[in-house]
């Protein structure tokens, strides 16, 4: 039986969505505008061969609706379309639940943008819960400048530094050896328990290492604690089913380990691509494989740094070979985004795009797969290819990635 590889391009969106104009997000293009930035910064072009030969170009073409400059391509192989969110939000559990067929239909809570950004009452109960005499930050704040502006004061005082973003998120960064990995984490679960009330998405672990504020850097010990899907996903019925799920990088946090078999965590671009690599040499049959390529929305979306992330796209692009090459006859990899991050955006959030569908199996033809109106197209698409109960949600292409040869 075949296997299915779902690639999550974190943040690579390719044009603004429908409902774009509501977020304030027209016309946000992550790719067309990272690919016109680097060229007006380096004078090259970006060059996506094996990206663009599974149709990427001609999906951002049909959805952004703009030009941008990108090394010659030709359409060779792979099924292509673009995706809209129906989600409420442009989070990355929204994202990551849509496409496994359950849309977060609902709002989140939120913390305003003052300071401080949390509800008293809620420091307090964390203050009581952990033993702590109070947090640092309380504010929204990138993840790198505040350990930057709070690391020193953190070491000093043993405080953690506790902030917030446009997300539905509680951020908590902490000195792997001066707070201890185990103690943050510890902490993460604590405030996980208290903010059901406020109806928060994810809290979030962000260790850090260094010195001082001079060479602070976060490492890849991050972990999500995220609440559950509000319905069973196409994992969970997949698992229930007999097959094996096998999470690669933060997937297993952000479906809060339902659904999942295996896990397997790895820091990087390129380790996450070894890790899926590995997996598929040693994955036994009706296996999914689920690997989430963080860093690009961590690194170079939230950072707003397009030159980053063209040159990371491209490195990406290398390794693709080396996936097809691992894959069996009748496997199955799928390539998509939970949202968009452009990076020549104002501010640092997530802005709401269509996202890639791709798809591609060694026999496949060029096929368009249009626009699709919702990511539960992708989890139905992997119920129909297991032969699971069919979603709520969604409409299955599986029979489109068989179409023969012209």
């Amino acid at each position: 039986m075949a296997r299915a590889i779902i690639l999550v391009m974190d943040s690579f969106g390719i044009g603004h969505a429908p409902d774009a104009d509501k977020f304030g997000d027209v016309p946000a293009n992550t790719f067309a505008h990272l690919a016109q930035y680097y060229f007006e910064q380096t004078q090259q072009k970006i060059s996506l061969p094996n990206l663009a030969s599974m149709g990427l170009v001609d999906a951002c073409l049909a959805a952004g609706k703009e030009t941008f400059p990108i090394e010659n391509y030709g359409l060779s192989q792979g099924a292509y379309g673009y995706a809209a969110e129906i989600s409420s939000g442009k989070d990355t559990p929204s994202g990551h639940w849509e496409m496994a067929g359950v849309p977060v239909l609902f709002d989140w809570g939120y913390f305003p943008k003052t300071v401080p950004s949390f509800p008293k009452k809620l420091i307090e109960s964390i203050n009581n819960a952990t033993g702590f005499a109070g947090v640092l930050g309380d504010c929204h704040a990138s993840g790198t400048d505040i350990i930057a502006k709070l690391g020193n004061e953190h070491i000093k005082t043993g405080l953690p530094i506790c902030y917030t973003s446009a997300d539905s998120v509680f951020q908590v960064a902490a000195h792997e050896e001066h707070f201890g990995l185990d103690n943050l984490y510890s902490y993460c679960e604590t405030v996980r328990e208290l903010l059901d009330d406020y109806n928060i998405g994810r809290v979030i672990a962000r260790p850090f290492i260094g010195e001082n504020s001079d060479d602070f850097v976060r490492t890849g010990n991050r972990r999500d604690y995220s609440v559950l899907p509000p319905a069973p996903t196409v994992l969970d019925k997949f698992c229930q089913a007999g097959g094996h799920v096998i999470s690669v990088g933060k997937i297993a946090d952000i479906f809060a380990h339902q659904g999942i078999s295996e896990k397997t965590k790895a820091t990087g671009i390129d380790a996450l691509v070894d890790a899926t690599i590995s997996h598929l040499t040693s994955a036994q049959d009706n296996s999914l494989i689920f690997t989430n390529l963080v860093n690009f929305d961590q690194d170079f979306g939230h950072r707003r740094d397009a030159v980053g992330y063209a040159k990371a796209l491209e490195a990406f692009d290398k390794r693709l070979p080396e996936i097809f090459a691992a894959m069996n006859n009748d496997d199955v990899l799928f390539l998509t985004a939970d949202h968009g991050c452009d990076p020549t955006w104002h501010g640092n959030d997530h802005t709401r795009e269509y996202v890639p569908m791709l798809a591609y199996h060694h026999d496949i033809a060029s096929v368009d797969l249009g626009e699709r109106s919702t990511f539960a197209d992708l989890g139905q698409t992997i119920a129909e290819m297991f032969n699971l109960e069919k979603l709520e949600y969604g409409q299955s292409f599986y029979k489109n990635l068989f179409k023969k040869h012209n």
